[in-house]
């Protein structure tokens, strides 16, 4: 029964990642979509009234240009730096040493059966990809759009915020390139990127202390926020990490190397 159970995931995690890897331009455009919608949707009800439409304002369309269009543009350029059937040479120094591995050659470590984004390794993948919308959605819902005569406070706050969802948004977007290309440097890059998500969540909270004018209530709120935020990356970081260090499927496909 179990192993039924465990072929059936398996041909599953299969058809998923192939979806993916064939429906990714589709699901790029579905994003531009919903996202543009959404985006709409929040200009339309700005914080402060436009002394003009919002799409001729600065503080109006831009910033959601950004929040759509920045994690296409670094998913592209990670699909570019990294072409597809390419061998991607391993790092010179090794960071993960928990465990016993012994090395393989590349072209062997490709005909193995560990080899490739499936099993547990397509949740991942899919889970660094539904972190963009997650995100979106949270700023969108957090924070209105500024207006033309939003206070000071607000738009230091509006900035720090939307600075925070655009650098990680392109930063899993990157990450989720990588992995799609199996390239050697994911898991490290992976982990990189909870570190940073952990820096902007403390940076943005102390910086928000700093600024003037802040309601009290809107300072409530925003550490609900930023304090969801930091849970989610430590929940993260608990269940996938040793996941990235100990799987025999990360080893052979990122590393090169099986247990010995």
């Amino acid at each position: 029964m179990i192993r039924v159970v465990r072929d059936h995931f398996y041909r599953k995690s299969v058809a998923l990642v192939l979806s993916m890897q064939v429906n990714l331009q589709r699901i790029v455009a579905i994003w531009v979509l919903l996202a543009a919608f959404a985006c709409g949707i929040r200009l339309s009800f700005p914080a402060t009234p436009y002394d003009a439409a919002p799409w001729l304002s600065e503080t109006g369309l831009l910033p959601y240009i950004l929040v759509i269009g920045a994690p296409v543009g670094s998913l592209l350029l990670g699909l570019r730096l990294f072409p597809a059937n390419r061998v991607h040479a391993q790092p010179t120094i090794r960071l993960a040493q928990i465990g016993r591995w012994r090395k393989i050659d590349c072209l062997k470590a490709r005909e193995m059966s560990q080899f490739g984004l499936y099993g547990v390794m397509a949740s991942l993948l899919v889970g660094i990809a539904i972190n963009v919308p997650v995100r979106t959605l949270e700023f969108l819902s957090a924070v209105p759009a500024l207006g033309s005569y939003a206070p000071s406070w607000f738009i230091s706050l509006y900035s720090v915020m939307l600075a925070d969802v655009v650098l990680l948004s392109c930063l899993y977007m990157f990450a989720f390139a990588m992995a799609l290309r199996m390239v050697p440097l994911f898991p490290r890059f992976l982990v990189m990127i909870w570190g940073v998500d952990l820096l902007m969540q403390i940076g943005i909270a102390q910086w928000v202390a700093r600024i003037d004018g802040v309601p009290h209530a809107v300072e409530m709120a925003l550490a609900d926020l930023l304090t969801g935020n930091v849970k989610k990356v430590l929940i993260s970081a608990a269940l996938w990490l040793p996941y990235l260090l100990l799987s025999e499927r990360v080893n052979v496909t990122f590393r090169n190397r099986v247990s010995a």
